[in-house]
């Protein structure tokens, strides 16, 4: 639990000040600080979509997942890794 907790809260906490800074700041609204917050906010949803069910089933000592919660974080996993790779790719 504590692991999947401190991976989550760094990528969190990395992310969040990486879109916190580029929001507040004038200087940095060109293109390529908006591909760098673009790839914060995927490799936010791509942590979000795994990490939090891990959590989860850490904490209540489970390994179960409904089906249709599976097949969900696979779409969104795989959705959200394809664009940063897209996004990575342009």
């Amino acid at each position: 639990f504590w692991l999947f907790l401190g991976i989550y809260l760094a990528a969190l906490l990395g992310n969040g000040l990486i879109i916190t800074t580029i929001a507040w700041d004038q200087h940095l609204h060109t293109p390529t600080y908006f591909f760098l917050l673009s790839l914060a906010l995927l490799d936010l949803g791509c942590i979000s979509t795994i990490v939090t069910k891990s959590i989860a089933n850490s904490l209540r000592d489970t390994r179960a997942i409904s089906y249709s919660g599976c097949a969900a974080q696979v779409f969104l996993s795989l959705f959200l890794i394809s664009a940063e790779f897209y996004l990575l790719t342009i």
